[in-house]
């Protein structure tokens, strides 16, 4: 367990999906998921989004095999209901997430978000919003498994910083309890 206070938790397991399991997965996401590319508004004008992305709902008649297995994989270990899982493809060391928190109106109490690392290791970066300052700097190995509790949304950002270093692919599966879509 990395932070187990009144903040929230965060627990980080490696090999939480065995290397021969996790390489095929790998495989299986990058060649057969349709990435998108997406732009987002900030600092006053339109960016590209430094990675790929993909979204499924769990019910989904599409949703890739191993997303499905990771699921189930991640919910038996928390007990979680889990229903929406995000992909992040970052194709090298240009492509990056800024530090942020999970939006709370996108996230349902109590529930986690578990991040299953897929590939090359990268560093996550995790720092307090707020005094006393804590940083902590986690490279997510490959198949392994990073919780974080609802309440460090409130207390923390994530990121996944841009790096000179030459470094591999990876695919971030971000699995989730999220309010059901009303139609």
């Amino acid at each position: 367990m990395l932070i187990d206070d009144a903040s929230g938790s965060i627990d980080y397991l490696p090999a939480f999906v065995d290397s021969k399991t996790a390489r095929q997965w790998f495989v299986e996401l990058r060649d057969d998921v349709a990435w998108q590319s997406e732009r987002r508004r900030m600092y006053d004008r339109d960016v590209d989004v430094p990675r790929l992305v993909a979204r499924y709902q769990l019910d989904d008649p599409n949703l890739p095999a191993p997303l499905a297995a990771a699921t189930d994989r991640v919910a038996n270990a928390t007990g979680a209901p889990f229903n929406s899982v995000g992909l992040n493809y970052y194709r090298n060391g240009r492509d990056s997430v800024a530090p942020h928190n999970d939006h709370l109106y996108e996230i349902i109490a109590p529930y986690p978000i578990a991040l299953i690392s897929l590939g090359a290791t990268r560093l996550m970066t995790i720092r307090t919003k707020s005094r006393p300052r804590r940083n902590l700097d986690i490279d997510l190995e490959d198949g392994s498994l990073l919780l974080m509790s609802y309440e460090t949304q409130l207390h923390y950002d994530h990121g996944v910083p841009k790096t000179r270093t030459p470094v591999g692919s990876r695919i971030s599966i971000a699995i989730r309890v999220r309010p059901l879509m009303r139609s």
